[in-house]
């Protein structure tokens, strides 16, 4: 593996562990929430059911989850493929990857999940991930069309 696919999966693995690391916070903020009651004969009674809060943020989560660390899954994969076609077939995927994940962390900040300051940062991350990963993939399509010539 080059110096410069070293560094782009090392930004991919930094990035997974602080979509990790924002996923169990997220959960964790949301379970810790008051339980929903109402009550019924001058008493309190709780919810049984998963609080609908819950749910969207796990719901969320598992998707940002998913395509947060999979970013780094794809560009792992790319290092290691066999043909040119292989290695720019997984760094697209990795790009999808990583524009979805800004779709997540765009909706985890419009419904106030995270705030201000944790949006910008991880999405500033997420930016950069993307700006590397197109150049790459431009990168890749000249020297292919090159090739074909």
């Amino acid at each position: 593996m080059s110096e410069i696919s070293e560094a782009i999966q090392a930004k991919c693995l930094a990035f997974g562990d602080r979509i990790i690391k924002l996923n169990d916070y997220l959960l964790k903020e949301a379970a810790n929430k008051k339980p929903s009651f109402k009550i019924v004969k001058g008493k309190r009674v709780y919810e049984k059911s998963v609080p609908v809060y819950l749910q969207s943020v796990s719901a969320l989560c598992n998707q940002l989850l998913r395509s947060g660390t999979s970013i780094g899954a794809n560009n792992a994969e790319a290092c290691n493929a066999i043909t040119k076609s292989d290695f720019k077939s997984k760094s697209y995927i990795a790009l999808k990857e990583a524009r979805e994940s800004l779709y997540w962390i765009e909706l985890l900040h419009r419904n106030s999940y995270i705030d201000d300051r944790q949006y910008e940062s991880i999405y500033r991350d997420c930016e950069e991930l993307v700006r590397i990963l197109v150049a790459r993939c431009k990168k890749l399509d000249e020297q292919l069309k090159q090739e074909k010539k």
